[in-house]
């Protein structure tokens, strides 16, 4: 399976940064993972018009990839972890070899981008920092193959 992680923003805090190597490290054997990093951009004066540019360029991106894009998003499906991994068994069965997961910026992204996508998925009404969503988001990734594969970190 190939799974793209295409998200705004860099990751600044190392601590972060340290988690992401270790769940990219860990799903080397179950996936092919690659992040694509989009550039944040600043809302010094027009919130509205940063999520339009960041949206755009997101968009941009999903048309040349074409994979089945799903979108973190508040008001998404949530779903127990097994619930998710049997979300992503069941998209792999179906022909869907290259799953797509869409982090945006701070500020959210624009309606073009909530109707574009397959699938809205949420994983908590919680608002977390959308650098820590990405670590989230490859922990539980991870934690899906394991409980695909019968593996010992999920118990």
């Amino acid at each position: 399976m190939n799974i793209i992680i295409l998200c705004v923003g860099k990751i600044k805090e190392d601590y972060i940064n340290k988690g992401i190597e270790e769940f990219l490290k860990r799903l080397k054997v179950f996936a092919k993972i690659n992040i694509m990093e989009l550039k944040e951009e600043t809302a010094d004066k027009n919130i509205s018009l940063c999520i339009e540019k960041e949206s755009k360029n997101i968009l941009s991106v999903l048309e040349k990839i074409k994979g089945y894009n799903i979108l973190l998003y508040i008001n998404g499906e949530s779903f127990s972890s097994e619930g998710f991994a049997e979300t992503i068994k069941q998209l792999s069965i179906s022909g869907h070899s290259s799953l797509v997961f869409i982090i945006g910026g701070s500020n959210g992204v624009s309606d073009s981008i909530v109707n574009y996508v397959d699938m809205k998925i949420s994983f908590s009404k919680f608002t977390f920092p959308h650098q820590l969503i990405r670590l989230i988001l490859l922990e539980q990734i991870y934690r899906s193959f394991n409980i695909l594969n019968n593996g010992k970190y999920h118990k």
